[in-house]
């Protein structure tokens, strides 16, 4: 009896351990196909870059238009007639990859810059030697300039120049160069060389420097910079906690470089989606201390940029780097000279800059239709619109929540001078008009024609020639 109990008991026994040793064989070849496939595959959305993940170096782009003009045609054409060989390099393939506009399209090349100017000048293009001794030659034609370098290895640098060595290795030249996703070259047909393993890294939004941080900086302080513009311009993210302390470490370094060089470099963040998060971080760190005078937090840029971008709609109203530029630092006209030097700033930008930092007119949320239509006159709607923006932010850092009215009469504000836009208000009369009332020439006329403006800007700028010739004749009388 005990003994058939047993066999009863061991059948069931038996299946079940067979069983859960199967299903356990399962999930284990399960899981062992998932982690190969994690290897090859980028961790982001299917679609989000071009490429070929079948597990082998590299990966293909498909030939854009770009890629085929006849510009573009003119020039491989040129530069590989004596079988040299030619790609597309560094950020027209990153674009390429990440589906964005193409806008600078950049050439490597084998042949020596004296061999290709002779090359490009025999094609009948135009070849200016922009960097010729670092191997950079600009190539004209219809118009249209192409960035050609030759294959180059740095011997020599200073954190702003180079001395270099050309070279045939297409490795080489690629080690010379900041990120590992500006590493990668293409061929006329799409084939992308990837020594770096950029594309894995462009394909995970993760920055990292060829090779040690500390080194490439060393050899290009603007990198530091390069460094958060990326960040900002790409959305990539930081692996490298090491990477990004040395960026911090050496920012020092900044103070080495160019106006010209750091002002690209700082518009371009400020012209960015994720401007905001980079400027906090650059002015937490100490970083934008180091390049930007009378810096200020960035808790006024970040209002502005909500106006720029979702507050409301007008033709008018758009995101503008020198705007929030001036959301960004506190100071009078002297100070911005020094920033205007800083940044080497143009004549232009500097008096649109002083207009909206140290400005001579109190735009403010209260005020009358009428003194709005007199600062049009006097300041131009560009300005006007530059200051309603900038108070108004200003307003919403100090005040715990906008009224509605205040809101509303800001709106109202921006839709005047939206309206003005090239066509801001003209003040009627001339100095014949004074002529013709029979006053001598001088100084007199100047005084009559200011006596009738002030009363014309009381009245909003609204008098026609008519109603100011009348008060001009009051006048006189």
């Amino acid at each position: 009896m005990i003994e058939e109990i047993l066999n009863y008991i061991e059948g069931p026994v038996r299946w079940t351990v067979t069983t859960l040793a199967l299903i356990v064989f399962l999930l284990l070849v399960a899981r062992r196909k998932s982690s190969r496939r994690k290897l090859f595959e980028p961790a982001i959305k299917p679609g989000d870059i071009i490429v070929n993940w079948d597990g082998r170096p590299g990966g293909q782009i498909p030939v854009e238009p770009w890629m085929e003009s006849p510009e573009v045609t003119a020039v491989l054409a040129a530069i590989t007639k004596n079988g040299k060989e030619a790609r597309f390099i560094g950020g027209c393939v990153r674009d390429a990859m990440l589906r964005k506009p193409n806008t600078d399209i950049d050439l490597a090349t084998q042949e020596t810059p004296d061999q290709v100017v002779r090359l490009l000048e025999e094609a009948g293009i135009k070849a200016v030697p922009t960097g010729i001794e670092h191997g950079t030659v600009m190539a004209v034609i219809n118009g249209q300039s192409f960035e050609i370098t030759t294959l180059r290895k740095d011997i020599k640098t200073d954190g702003r120049h180079a001395v270099v060595e050309f070279t045939l290795d297409w490795k080489q030249d690629a080690a010379r160069r900041d990120f590992t996703f500006n590493t990668l070259s293409a061929t006329p047909d799409g084939m992308v060389y990837d020594y770096f393993n950029g594309i894995q890294d462009l394909a995970n939004r993760v920055i990292r420097f060829v090779g040690r941080a500390p080194e490439r900086i060393e050899e290009d302080h603007l990198r530091i910079l390069r460094y958060f513009r990326f960040i900002a311009t790409l959305g990539m993210r930081v692996e490298s906690k090491r990477e990004f302390q040395a960026c911090i470490d050496q920012a020092g370094l900044l103070r080495e470089l160019s106006a010209e060089r750091i002002r690209a470099e700082l518009f371009k963040i400020l012209s960015s989606n994720m401007l905001l998060d980079i400027m906090s971080l650059m002015y937490q760190q100490g970083v934008l201390q180091i390049i930007l005078p009378y810096v200020i937090s960035p808790d006024k840029l970040r209002q502005v940029h909500w106006l720029e971008t979702r507050a409301m709609n007008f033709a008018s109203v758009k995101p503008d780097p020198l705007r929030r530029l001036a959301a960004l630092v506190d100071t009078d006209e002297s100070g911005v000279l020094e920033i205007a030097a800083a940044l080497r700033l143009s004549k232009a930008e500097q008096k649109r800059l002083t207009a909206m930092v140290a400005p001579t007119v109190d735009i403010r949320w209260d005020m009358s239709d009428e003194d709005v239509q007199a600062a049009l006159y006097t300041h131009g709607a560009t300005t006007v619109i530059d200051l309603i923006l900038l108070n108004w932010a200003a307003m919403q850092v100090d005040a715990i929540d906008t009224l509605a009215e205040e809101k509303n009469r800001w709106l109202h504000l921006v839709e005047i001078a939206d309206a003005q836009i090239g066509q801001e208000p003209t003040f009627p009369l001339k100095g014949q008009d004074v002529l013709d009332l029979g006053i001598d020439p001088g100084p007199e006329i100047s005084r009559l024609l200011e006596q009738v403006e002030a009363w014309w800007l009381d009245g909003g700028c609204e008098a026609n020639h008519a109603a100011c010739l009348a008060e001009l004749k009051s006048i006189i009388q």
